[in-house]
């Protein structure tokens, strides 16, 4: 699904491993301090040129991905390519986002309008998240062999989880990160084990999959913009701190150009809260795909599957279960 696009390809650390004076030297930031901070990550993401290999750690499973990012005028290039299990490429121009599968020949294009304001597949943190956590200054690392500055983003309640961040001091460019539980475990970490930071763009690398896609069978993810209230739903009470980002109705699966008729549709909106995100998804039931509700949850994402009359309820996201639960039993059918 979409969030799994917009999550950074992550590697496990103990949080144990910082240098005892780490602990010792947390210092809060004041607020104009931690929002420069968090502007600098945010800008770094979107204008920095770097490539490198990412490395994501949850639940015992160890997964990397070589990662290509380029920005060229007011144009933007990036590659994900899976090294490990099946294959898979993600590559983004722009709002255009493609997903090919080279075994078995399918590419899923995808129009991303949201995308222009962040400018990449990979996390990003907005300044606005200093209203649900407080941001506090760890002290200095290295990581992939580059001095980093290390940040915690601690939530100010339950609902969200902390956030570890290793920030590159020359660049700014976020490095690693780890989401935390209360107590301070990683739920799961994604980090650059070698990257290159301020390369020549190359976006004929980046483009070159998708110049090649003549014996690949292409699926469209169209959607349209949509509203809950216009598709007959509500939240009784608004998830605490986060604030809808998206909504679109979209076909439950791609489909080819030349597909008859538009098949079944569900309609998906994001919530956010800056850092973390939540998406709820809306389908009609089908018994012979819809067999068994579901609760679930791997490394920091969470997942929450329910029947509701007629419908298929999904709500999925990198926050504690009880933040879905809250986000599900709040939903509401008005027609």
């Amino acid at each position: 699904m979409a969030r799994v696009f917009d999550r950074w390809v992550r590697t496990a650390a103990a949080v144990g491993c910082l240098v005892p004076a780490l602990a010792a030297a947390q210092a809060v930031a004041p607020g104009a301090e931690a929002k420069s901070r968090l502007a600098r990550l945010h800008q770094a993401a979107l204008q920095q040129n770097y490539q490198g290999t990412m490395v994501f750690s949850a639940a015992g499973v160890l997964s990397s991905s070589r990662v290509a990012h380029y920005a060229v005028g007011d144009q933007s290039y990036e590659l994900i390519e899976a090294l490990d299990g099946r294959q898979q490429k993600i590559v983004r121009h722009n709002e255009l986002v493609y997903t090919l599968w080279p075994q078995s020949n399918v590419a899923v294009l995808e129009r991303r309008e949201r995308l222009g304001s962040r400018g990449t597949l990979l996390q990003t943190v907005e300044t606005r998240a200093l209203e649900q956590y407080e941001l506090r200054v760890e002290g200095r690392e290295r990581i992939a062999g580059r001095e980093a500055e290390v940040i915690l983003l601690q939530p100010r309640d339950a609902w969200r989880y902390a956030q570890r961040l290793w920030a590159d001091l020359s660049s700014g460019l976020m490095l690693r990160s780890d989401v935390l539980t209360h107590d301070r475990q990683v739920l799961e970490s994604s980090a650059f084990s070698l990257i290159e930071i301020g390369v020549r763009p190359q976006p004929e690398a980046v483009t070159q999959p998708i110049q090649r896609l003549g014996s690949f069978r292409l699926l469209r993810a169209r959607h349209e913009q949509a509203q809950l209230e216009t598709e007959g739903w509500t939240l009784a009470r608004p998830l605490p701190g986060f604030v809808q980002s998206s909504c679109v109705r979209r076909p439950v699966e791609a489909q080819a150009d030349d597909s008859p008729g538009r098949g079944e549709h569900m309609v998906q909106a994001v919530f956010s809260d800056g850092l973390a995100h939540v998406s709820l998804f809306i389908e009609r039931y089908d018994a012979k795909r819809h067999r068994k509700e579901l609760q679930s949850t791997l490394g920091a994402t969470s997942t929450l599957m329910q029947r509701r009359g007629d419908h298929w309820i999904t709500v999925m996201g990198d926050v504690p279960p009880g933040t879905l639960r809250q986000l599900l039993d709040s939903l509401e059918r008005r027609r």
